[in-house]
């Protein structure tokens, strides 16, 4: 099981279309994900991305757009381990330790974090004054 093992759910009142076409904007992902390397593994269109992280972590991303009422379930997964610093496709192994798991949950917290402050202001940008419920898109 990798050492940063995370998923979430966010609600965005905004079209499908829309969101996948900000999500493919390549420049949001360095702002998302500032010290990860995304490679396209599998672009799934109105669907989402998969990527191959490397860089701090390596491993997999994925966001999934599932259309919802009048908007769409965000879908996060992030799946990997810490890197070796001077190595950024090998996997660094945290001891198992008190020091060493207090340093894993430190990490998933800060990743955990990252993508909440990420996917609001995405929500927010997108929403804009729109209220849940205000009809179809």
């Amino acid at each position: 099981m990798p050492v940063v093992d995370l998923v979430d759910e966010t609600f965005i009142v905004a079209p499908p279309a829309a969101l996948a076409a900000a999500l493919a904007e390549r420049r949001r992902w360095r702002q998302w994900w500032p010290d990860l390397t995304l490679d396209v593994f599998m672009d799934r269109g109105e669907k989402g991305i998969r990527w191959s992280v490397t860089g701090a972590l390596v491993g997999s991303c994925e966001v999934w757009l599932e259309p919802f009422g009048d908007g769409a379930i965000v879908h996060y997964y992030l799946r990997a381990d810490p890197t070796e610093t001077a190595q950024p496709t090998v996997a660094r192994i945290y001891p198992d330790s008190p020091r060493g798991r207090r340093a894993a949950d430190r990490l998933r917290r800060r990743q955990a974090l990252r993508w909440k402050r990420s996917v609001w202001s995405w929500k927010y940008e997108m929403e804009g004054d729109r209220v849940p419920g205000a009809g179809q898109w």
